[in-house]
């Protein structure tokens, strides 16, 4: 109740604001919700409803003020949310998903605060069809590298030519050790017609107060994707070393008398396509998780889906996928929202964007 009504007093206090200063505000969501069937773990075949299976549930208030000489100050603040229980995502934060301030000019745009890495925005933009959600998330096997950053700043080039980047730099905080915990991230892409092709990196400094000595993890992403018309083929390539560069999403979801152990030396492959027919697409892709330790822990995930526009802003979703894990290999099929439970799951469902 305390953060509902120190939201509710947030807006009220912008409201005024943007009236005296001319600043643009605007309010926007996603409410996402679906039936979801999974199976194949310890818990057995599981049905439920889905909160945020294709895009993850959140609303949301962004704007800026003119300051002149073609520069603007920014803001955003995005708070996620389960519809079927009303409680905040991300950790009970209130802003969980993105809170970040800065300026925007010729120069490009500099913001400060927490947002996606620049990693996870090149998996979500370009390597992926399935736009890391439904059961096809390439999530469920690919590296996300942490999807966001926390204290962090971060820098985006403005487009020349095609070509745009970013830069972002994450404070550790650990007093006496500037480089424990923190994080770098960074991407370049190429955006002409068709074509979409990018390169995007990730290194966090594994150390903190009270671990030290640990090497960083390190995510490497290629990624490309051309538009044909009759069909979209995508590509991408994923290079992932150090402690904690493939994480589990469930320790121990099949109950494994061994427990399964993240791979710390791992590449990913992913091959998918989106095929659109009229107002609708038909999503797939394959993508192969080859573990390079000592366990050989690979897997394989198949997945196919189809949505269809009813309007500009609502859409219907459906969606299935199948891992195949190998050598005790724990990976879940899960969506935008949710770790799954299980080497399988299906999604039907409604999104409506405001």
């Amino acid at each position: 109740m305390k953060k509902i009504k120190l939201l509710i007093s947030a807006m009220a206090f912008l409201a005024p604001i943007a009236a005296f200063s001319q600043s643009s505000v605007t309010l926007y969501g996603v409410v996402d919700n679906g039936f979801i069937w999974e199976n194949g773990g310890a818990r057995g075949a599981v049905t439920r409803l889905g909160s945020g299976d294709y895009w993850a549930n959140r609303f949301g208030v962004k704007g800026g003020e003119d300051l002149g000489g073609g520069l603007s100050a920014i803001f955003n603040l995005e708070s996620g949310f389960d519809l079927n229980n009303g409680q905040t995502a991300q950790s009970n934060s209130l802003f969980g998903r993105t809170s970040y301030v800065g300026l925007k000019g010729d120069f490009g745009t500099i913001v400060a605060g927490r947002f996606f890495t620049p990693y996870f925005v090149m998996l979500f933009t370009i390597a992926d069809p399935f736009s890391t959600g439904l059961a096809g998330n390439a999530g469920n096997l690919m590296a996300t590298s942490g999807f966001r950053m926390n204290n962090s700043v971060k820098y985006t080039t403005p487009t020349i030519r095609g070509f745009s980047g970013e830069a972002a730099y994450s404070f550790g905080g650990v007093a006496g050790d500037f480089t424990a915990s923190r994080a770098i991230g960074a991407k370049l892409t190429y955006s002409n017609g068709p074509l979409n092709v990018g390169i995007a990196y990730h290194d966090r400094n594994n150390n903190s107060a009270t671990a030290q000595g640990q090497a960083d993890a390190r995510n490497t992403l290629f990624a490309a994707n051309y538009d044909f018309g009759l069909v979209r083929p995508f590509l991408a390539y994923g290079i992932d070393k150090g402690p904690n560069s493939s994480t589990l999403a469930t320790p121990n979801p099949y109950n494994s008398a061994v427990a399964p152990v993240a791979s710390t030396n791992s590449t990913s492959l992913l091959v998918g396509l989106s095929i659109p027919i009229g107002q609708s697409w038909i999503l797939a892709s394959y993508i192969h998780k080859d573990d390079k330790t000592s366990h050989n822990q690979d897997a394989d995930q198949w997945a196919i889906g189809y949505t269809y526009l009813l309007s500009k802003r609502t859409q219907l979703y459906t969606s299935y996928a199948y891992i195949k894990n190998r050598n005790g290999a724990a990976y879940t099929v899960g969506n935008s929202s949710s770790a799954g439970s299980g080497d399988q799951a299906f999604n039907l469902g409604l999104v409506v964007k405001f």
